[in-house]
């Protein structure tokens, strides 16, 4: 059963939206301004939360960054600023989804669904990505050997780290793919992003090195993160 946290400083809206939501098989807790929120969020992280926007103290989009600071916890804004900068700057500060006073209960239900459904996605992914594949990869001149610990380009072993290995291992098994720092970070590292953290973007500074020429098909994409480059 999925936890939610329910940050809304209006009392009769919260006890609605509280109780759909126990009717469709959710456990809530409800906060009424962000301090009291952000208390509520480090004492029993939830699975999801619905932040309001407009809250007395401290708003919404402070709130949101504390949360974003240390957690990748899914959250969805609900306010009534319907504005479409509004909403950019919401989701640019790294909420997952946004909904606008007057809603339907019906499409709030559906929207925690699917941002729910993503996350066990994400996941999932990251635990696949987590378990260190056995069978000895290939791209182009760089051989990966797993059981070893061992890299190869053109034949001449790789001097790596173990954190240099496990971001090239995960590169070339999924040639193509972007990965996001904040994934990189929590996947490779198994560590929360914190805003600010440049570990990444120097290890993949080291690794390109390492690589030579090879290096430049680890390619930058900007404003997302990293991918190796399916075609030579």
């Amino acid at each position: 059963m999925a936890s939610i946290l329910l940050i809304e400083d209006s009392r009769e809206l919260a006890e609605v939206v509280r109780r759909e939501l126990v009717s469709a098989g959710y456990t809530v807790d409800h906060a009424e301004d962000g301090e009291a929120g952000l208390a509520t969020f480090r004492q029993s992280p939830p699975d999801l939360i619905i932040l309001d926007w407009m809250l007395p103290g401290m708003d919404g989009l402070q709130v949101l960054r504390e949360i974003q600071s240390c957690s990748a916890v899914p959250v969805l804004m609900l306010t009534a600023r319907s504005d479409e900068a509004d909403r950019v700057i919401g989701l640019e500060l790294g909420a997952d989804d946004y909904l606008t006073k007057p809603f339907s209960m019906r499409e709030l239900v559906a929207r925690i669904h699917a941002l729910l459904r993503r996350a066990d996605r994400i996941q999932q992914m990251m635990t696949d990505d987590r378990q260190r594949a056995t069978d000895r990869v290939n791209w182009q001149n760089l051989t990966i050997d797993p059981n070893s610990f061992q890299a190869h380009l053109n034949g001449q072993e790789l001097e790596l780290t173990r954190t240099e290995f496990e971001l090239l291992s995960l590169f070339v098994r999924n040639p193509g793919r972007v990965f996001s720092r904040t994934y990189l970070l929590e996947t490779v590292w198994e560590q929360q992003y914190i805003e600010g953290d440049r570990s990444v973007d120097n290890t993949i500074l080291r690794l390109r090195k390492k690589l030579g020429d090879t290096g430049n098909s680890i390619e930058t994409v900007w404003g997302v993160g990293y991918r190796l480059r399916k075609s030579p």
